[in-house]
């Protein structure tokens, strides 16, 4: 048949225009549904704007907590249960109700804002054993102020919870996690040193954390340690958390006995400590011992878990060592030190923090009876003393919390102090 007649016999036949125009049709629909997806991959490329923030940067509870704020019609909720101590000693329990996982609305700067919370089921932090979380915020525009404006509300916002506390640090794994809620700032005079030398260390931090100029001009590592060396219960880790709240630090409390501590992550955790914050490293003796040979060191010079003696001195004052770092150690025995570790450079400024002197048990009973006469305070520490010429301001404190409202009974049974 010749073709001409072929074509004409296809076009006159009713299924081949009917499968035709068929084809035609999915092919304009096909067309059409990739044009679309290509006009929405241009149009949110071209006029819309994502941030996504993950849950191991620092700034992601910061946004959470802006979002539980902002979201307040939101109908799918996650809870988040927080404690708040009054200074009565009293706790509240507060329930929060964050938007759970999945796509939320939020007006925000006559804009509306897609919050969209993920959270991977097959993945988990090692550390905490939380999933994986990211939240994506997605808005119409261009303008990448709006997306720091909203992380820096969220920074005020978090940090005014955090207002007039003392945020305590602990090291898990590679990174630094809240230890416990933030706890009221102890005052600075509530921690009553001999005279004179809490204004000394207190002059001193505050010069160091003033001068970055003057470390950098000569040439100085920009760093400072300091160790408080005496007897337990004399007001030493007392006095560093006081010294936070009246810096308005945080503290970094890290255990050199921790057995999964080793160099590479002590010094990590060094360079990843949080701004504004004071390491705290307790009872260093504890961890090594000097390696002069002496009668009484059995274990000579042998670290408990993995951390190496050289580790921590390079972490403390090596090449790789950070930098604007604040570090306070303390110890019950100095001479179980190495004199490597306690040397210029690595601690900078050592203060002996030992037994209540005379001045100070006067002090401290006028702070806990500031209704008393001087003369009474004065007849306190005369009979302390009298009773136990070496007296640490724990024993001193537990004898005035057992006669609280009772002066005169905490002067006359005075003999109990000891006991």
């Amino acid at each position: 048949m010749p073709v001409p007649d072929l074509l004409s016999a296809l076009g006159d036949n009713p299924y081949f225009g009917a499968g035709f125009g068929l084809l035609g049709v999915g092919s304009a629909l096909a067309l059409a549904r990739k044009g679309a997806q290509f006009g929405m991959m241009a149009f949110r490329r071209h006029c819309m704007i994502t941030l996504e923030v993950t849950s191991r940067d620092k700034s992601y509870h910061w946004l959470l907590y802006w979002i539980t704020q902002r979201a307040r019609r939101a109908q799918h909720l996650s809870v988040d249960t927080s404690y708040h101590q009054h200074e009565s000693g009293k706790i509240n329990t507060t329930f929060n109700f964050i938007p759970s996982p999945g796509n939320h609305y939020v007006w925000y700067n006559n804009k509306w804002l897609r919050v969209e919370r993920n959270r991977e089921k097959q993945m988990i932090d090692l550390h905490t054993g939380t999933p994986w979380e990211t939240v994506i915020l997605t808005t119409l525009g261009t303008d990448r102020h709006l997306f720091h404006q909203i992380l820096t509300e969220a920074r005020a916002l978090a940090l005014k919870q955090q207002e007039g506390k003392t945020v305590m640090y602990a090291a898990v794994g590679s990174e630094w996690r809240l230890f416990g809620f933030p706890r009221r700032r102890r005052p600075l005079r509530s921690v009553v040193l001999d005279g004179g030398v809490a204004e000394k260390i207190v002059q001193d931090v505050k010069d160091f954390i003033g001068n970055p100029k003057w470390y950098t001009d000569r040439g100085i590592p920009y760093r400072r340690g300091y160790l408080l060396y005496g007897p337990p219960g004399c007001g030493k880790s007392s006095f560093i958390t006081a010294l936070a709240g009246e810096l308005e630090y945080s503290i970094c409390l890290l255990s050199l006995s921790d057995r999964g501590l080793t160099d590479d992550r002590l010094n990590h955790l060094l360079t990843v400590a949080p701004q504004q914050s004071i390491v705290l490293l307790e009872d260093v003796d504890a961890a090594f011992t000097s390696r002069d040979p002496h009668p009484d060191h059995e274990a000579m010079y042998q670290g408990l878990g993995r951390l190496t003696f050289s580790g921590l001195l390079n972490a403390l004052d090596g090449v790789a060592s950070t930098e604007a770092r604040l570090v306070f150690m303390t110890t019950n025995y100095l001479d179980r030190l190495d004199a490597a570790l306690i040397r210029p450079g690595r601690v900078d400024y050592k203060q002996f923090v030992g037994h209540c002197s005379h001045w100070q048990l006067c002090q401290m009973f006028q702070r806990f009876y500031p209704e008393q006469p001087a003369t009474a305070a004065q007849r306190f520490a005369d009979a302390a003393l009298a009773v136990s010429g070496q007296l640490s301001a724990a024993q001193a404190q537990g004898h005035f919390l057992l006669y609280k409202m009772e002066p005169v009974k905490a002067i006359d049974n005075i003999q109990q102090i000891t006991e």
